[in-house]
C-alpha cells in the first residue's frame, strides 16, 4: 500500500475516533463511561467528586454542547481528509495543521489555566495521533503538484 494512502486512512481514522467520542459524550456523559473524565475534572471546580445535582444536570448540559460540536469536528475532519486531503490539494493540508493548532493551543491553554492537567495530556495524545500523518505526508503537497 503506498505510505501516503496509509497515513490518509489513518487520518480518516482519527477523524472518525474524533465523531464517536463527540457523539458519545453528548450521549453517554452522565453515565458511568465518562466517570474517569468527571473523576478528573469536578475536584478541579467543585472541590469534591460529590457534586449537587443541580451541577450535575448543568455538567451534562456543557458535555452535551460541547460533544456534539467535536462530533461535528470530527466530521468535518473526515470529510476534508477524505475528499481534497486524498486529493493532495495543498490548502487541505494547510486547513488541518492550522486547525489543530488553533485547538490545541486554546484548548490546552485554558485547560493549564484551569488546572484541568487530564485534558492537556488527553489533548496532546490526540494530537499525536493526528499530526503524525501530516508530519508523514507534508512532501505530497508540495505546491507545485497537481
Amino acid at each position: 500500500m503506498e505510505k501516503f494512502l496509509f497515513w490518509q486512512r489513518w487520518l480518516l481514522f482519527v477523524s472518525f475516533l474524533i465523531a464517536l467520542f463527540g457523539v458519545a459524550m453528548t450521549f453517554l456523559n452522565g453515565t458511568h463511561f465518562f466517570d474517569l473524565f468527571n473523576q478528573q475534572i469536578d475536584p478541579v471546580f467543585w472541590g469534591t467528586q460529590d457534586i449537587t445535582d443541580q451541577t450535575k444536570n448543568f455538567q451534562r448540559w456543557v458535555y452535551g454542547a460541547w460533544g456534539a460540536t467535536i462530533a461535528g469536528w470530527g466530521v468535518m475532519l473526515g470529510f476534508i481528509v477524505y475528499y481534497p486531503f486524498r486529493r493532495r490539494e495543498a490548502w487541505s493540508w494547510k486547513c488541518l495543521v492550522v486547525g489543530l493548532a488553533v485547538w490545541y493551543l486554546l484548548d490546552s491553554g485554558i485547560s493549564l489555566y484551569f488546572k484541568v492537567c487530564f485534558n492537556v495530556v488527553f489533548n496532546t495524545g490526540l494530537l499525536i495521533l493526528a499530526v503524525l500523518p501530516l508530519a508523514f505526508t507534508r512532501k505530497s503537497f508540495s505546491e507545485g503538484r497537481r
